[in-house]
């Protein structure tokens, strides 16, 4: 085990889960002095019947004070700004966030703002500008893969400067997480494959990185030890619950650890193609994930191989050489990643070519790499990768990840 110098570790998130965890909400919300929350969510969810789940749900016990479900795809600065003046007029004290990684860092947003009685988001961008707690959040994800709602961390889109914004602070913690499965089970297989795959990135590059410690790999090894087990079967399978519930709780325990250790390489590229091109964090993730431990395997390597455990069972691991053990690993996701193709036929993309969006167009045009590569210089998350990387490194990495 590498064991660190020095290391910080620290989940403020109360955990919520199992098959009605929804009914929990009303006692929560008592225990944070809140009795008018505000519902953050996005059409999605709203379309898939998830807020009469939630209502019903807590029906006896809260009064919701305003209901917000047009959350982009992508946080959005101008959306945040809009629906923290809703909070205000509506006299609410506090936020339910139901959704993915997107309507959870609104909501985060959106909690900066009406704490701070602020009139500027961005003043608040960068590592720990905040310094004092924020008006109680609940956190409801539908999808098992960002784990936003255990993360320190919001990334909002500054449509003006294109340009994703990083905040990070220990304030932006959600009170409460619930993690139920009845929210995860109207997810299309599409969407379940790559958020899981998302939720994967996160454990595999939090377990690697140069900011890893003890308590962030356990999180970490658990969390890849429950997708390898159950991700391609819920992709086949939507309504196993106990599977959505394994995987719910994976992405969890990904989201402590990445937050406890921070990423790398392949979540500032997912960043960027994001920020350029639109691409959805979680099918970035996917497609990326192989690429960044091939490039940093000289570095690290030797962690790497340790996930074949986890990923492949003891059997594999204790039968396949040492120094053999790094390849299987990356072959493993890459295989991982060719059946979600194969059960979503053809939506999961293994590459970025592969990329399209709702009327079949190509999402990342070759010639767009290069604006990938320069909008990723300036991500943060890059700082934790354990090999340097420049503008020519990126664009060395998309080009392989763009075709096979």
């Amino acid at each position: 085990m590498d064991l660190p110098g020095y290391y910080e570790f620290c989940c403020r998130v109360k955990i919520i889960a199992g098959h009605n965890a929804l009914e929990r909400i009303p006692g929560a919300l008592v225990q944070l002095n809140a009795v008018r929350p505000m519902i953050i969510t996005d059409k999605g969810v709203s379309g898939a019947g998830l807020i009469n789940i939630v209502a019903d749900a807590i029906k006896d016990g809260v009064t919701i004070g305003a209901i917000a479900d047009d959350v982009p795809p992508d946080s959005d600065l101008r959306v945040v700004n809009r629906l923290a003046r809703i909070y205000q007029e509506e006299g609410c004290d506090s936020l339910i966030a139901i959704g993915g990684g997107s309507v959870m860092d609104t909501a985060k947003g959106i909690n900066i703002i009406v704490s701070e009685k602020a009139d500027d988001l961005m003043k608040f961008s960068g590592g720990h500008i905040l310094m004092r707690s924020l008006k109680p959040l609940i956190a409801v994800p539908t999808t098992a893969g960002t784990g936003s709602e255990v993360t320190m961390v919001a990334v909002i889109k500054d449509h003006e400067r294109h340009q994703k914004m990083l905040f990070v602070s220990h304030f932006l913690f959600p009170d409460v997480s619930i993690v139920d499965s009845r929210m995860t089970l109207s997810l299309p297989p599409a969407i379940t494959a790559a958020t899981g795959m998302d939720a994967l990135s996160h454990a595999v590059e939090a377990y690697t990185c140069l900011a890893k410690n003890p308590l962030s790999d356990a999180h970490a090894l658990a969390a890849i030890k429950l997708i390898s087990e159950n991700l391609v079967n819920v992709v086949k399978n939507p309504g196993d619950r106990n599977g959505r519930l394994a995987m719910a709780n994976a992405a969890t325990l990904a989201g402590i650890a990445f937050s406890n250790s921070m990423v790398g390489m392949v979540h500032t590229l997912g960043h960027s193609a994001g920020s350029v091109c639109g691409v959805p964090h979680g099918v970035a993730m996917a497609i990326l994930l192989p690429y960044g431990l091939e490039y940093n395997r000289h570095k690290n390597g030797h962690l790497t191989a340790e996930l074949l455990l986890p990923l492949a069972g003891s059997e594999e691991y204790t039968g396949t050489l040492k120094e053999q053990r790094v390849d299987k690993v990356i072959a493993h996701i890459r295989q991982m990643n060719q059946e979600l193709y194969d059960a979503t036929g053809g939506r999961h993309a293994r590459f970025f070519n592969e990329v399209l969006d709702r009327d079949g167009k190509q999402m990342v045009p070759r010639e767009k790499l290069p604006d990938i590569a320069k909008t990723a210089l300036g991500d943060g998350s890059i700082f934790y990768n354990p090999e340097d990387l420049d503008y020519d490194d990126f664009l060395m990495v998309l080009k392989a990840a763009w075709q096979a």
